[in-house]
């Protein structure tokens, strides 16, 4: 059903193949469009993108050490370290 198709790279301009088995993913998740970028440029987009991310620092609500995550923390709502939130998940 699904055949290797080769793509071209919006950012570096290289093709890269959209292989079969990615193809049926995609179909399987439901999306509609095909990847525009070879997978060393998404590697280095989303890298970049959590790197530009602004973190905030708070206290946890169980164990008191220090949190950093990325959004605002409001008094609403429990916010917790990742380990604290690890082990409760």
């Amino acid at each position: 059903m699904f055949q290797d198709k080769t793509l071209v790279c919006k950012d570096c301009g290289k093709e890269f193949v959209f292989t079969a088995g990615e193809q049926e993913f995609y179909a399987e998740k439901g999306f509609q469009n095909e990847p525009t970028r070879c997978k060393e440029c998404r590697t280095a987009r989303k890298q970049a993108l959590k790197e530009s991310r602004e973190m905030h620092v708070t206290t946890c609500a169980l164990c008191g050490k220090e949190a950093k995550v990325p959004f605002v923390p409001k008094n609403d709502r429990p916010i917790y370290c990742s380990e604290c939130f690890a082990h409760n998940r």
